[in-house]
């Protein structure tokens, strides 16, 4: 069970996206004076949105295809262009491109750093007075509320979230660890010359990878998160070396590997792994990969020295500037309809994501599916506390000198201490240059 206190964070979300220029975007500012969202649309009005997203495949393509034709039969004169994108860095360059370009889409996927950059190029419509006036709104779990925030107002909707858990097999691992020195003691025990128990991708000095995440919280569980609240790296304190170290410890006992693309869902579904620590999200995918050829269990994350970290990953929605009164009240009334206690059920039975509200949570068909996986209800309650990146521009290109030390440590051989030292200074030097 998940009852182990969660301790809040503030650290990178699963992204391989590079950064954008913040000079690309100031030179494409929006000359629109009007931000806000006219309070009704024009229902005499044929309206088309454009939604620039990343579910371009499996359960989340046809979940959000089959809510927004529900949103469209109920909203006859509004059109919905979906713009589906492969993977989040390709939607991070599509955007960049087109707002160059004079030509934002109306509504788009984003994380808080991305939105940071849109922000201050002056290009969102800000939210604030329609999400206070929304009741729904205020029944999101309070780590969605605060990831939907730029400056304290809301210039984001919530639309996919998720948290960490442990996936593992079930048939050799019968038991869930409880901590990280439970998980340490259970990965070496289980990794012999055919198996290694844990793979990760922890990215390149271009970003982050999903390994990211996983290094985040078990450093801050270590007592250090690797990013503060206001998003300065802190890569040399004594958490974050001590997470590296966990890490060179698994490797030297044969129970850690580095890999590329989602390599502990690979290992793990070809029995070549024992586990794989990744987002609630890839249940579906994980699924698929083990199949029948053994029970998948899947638990909360360990607990370290300063109690259960966890990080809130997954995506809100923006609406830029450029769009017209009708474009904008026709995405609000789109966005609020994917925040609904409907949807949102409908979205996280069907996808693996979890439901923003508690009173999603009640609605079916997630009610019922949330009684046959408990873990799926713990894990939800985990939205309060967990929470994002730091909304600061520099966030993910900084998080490429960790990769690389990662990666130094690990497989190079290089001193933990001395390789986080020197990601720490590179990582400064980029604070400075993005800021």
């Amino acid at each position: 069970m998940f009852s182990n206190t969660i301790r809040r964070r503030k650290v990178t979300a699963t992204c391989t996206a590079a950064a954008i220029s913040a000079t690309l975007l100031t030179a494409c500012s929006s000359d629109a004076d009007d931000s806000a969202v006219p309070d009704k649309l024009d229902d005499d009005a044929k309206v088309e949105i454009s939604f620039m997203e990343a579910m371009a495949s499996g359960e989340q393509k046809e979940a959000l295809e089959k809510l927004t034709e529900d949103f469209e039969k109920e909203h006859p004169n509004v059109t919905v262009d979906l713009q589906a994108q492969p993977d989040y860095g390709t939607l991070r360059t599509k955007i960049a491109a087109q707002t160059s370009a004079g030509d934002t889409p109306t509504i788009a996927q984003m994380y808080p750093d991305w939105a940071t950059e849109y922000k201050e190029s002056d290009l969102l419509v800000n939210l604030d007075e329609k999400a206070q006036e929304s009741d729904e709104y205020k029944d999101f779990r309070k780590g969605v509320q605060d990831s939907l925030k730029l400056d304290d107002d809301v210039y984001m909707y919530p639309f996919n979230k998720s948290v960490m858990v442990v996936y593992r097999n079930q048939e050799k691992v019968k038991d869930a660890p409880k901590t990280w020195d439970d998980f340490a003691e259970q990965a070496k025990k289980g990794s012999d010359g055919d198996v290694v128990a844990l793979s990760i991708d922890p990215g390149s000095s271009d970003g982050p990878a999903g390994a990211s995440s996983v290094f985040d919280v078990l450093a801050e569980s270590f007592g250090d998160p690797v990013f503060a609240e206001d998003g300065t790296p802190q890569f040399d304190k004594p958490g974050v070396v001590k997470a590296l170290k966990y890490l060179v410890d698994l490797k030297k006992n044969d129970a850690l590997a580095l890999g590329t693309n989602y390599p502990g869902q690979t290992a793990l579904g070809n029995e070549k792994g024992l586990f794989d620590v990744s987002t609630v999200a890839s249940l579906p995918f994980t699924q698929k990969a083990v199949g029948d050829k053994f029970e998948l269990g899947v638990s909360p994350l360990p607990s370290g020295p300063e109690g259960v970290s966890n990080s809130l990953a997954g995506t809100n929605i923006a609406i830029f500037k450029d769009a017209d009164d009708n474009e904008k009240a026709a995405a609000w009334e789109y966005m609020e309809y994917l925040a609904s206690p409907k949807a949102q059920a409908y979205w996280a039975k069907e996808t693996g994501y979890l439901p923003v509200s508690e009173k999603a949570e009640k609605e079916e068909p997630f009610a019922s599916y949330a009684k046959e996986n408990e873990w799926v209800t713990e894990a939800a309650k985990q939205l309060d506390s967990a929470s994002s990146l730091p909304p600061q521009k520099w966030v993910t290109p900084a998080s490429g000198p960790l990769a690389t030390a990662i990666k130094d440590a690990v497989d190079n051989g290089a001193d933990p201490e001395e390789a986080l030292k020197k990601a720490q200074e590179d990582a400064l030097k980029l604070q400075k240059e993005n800021q």
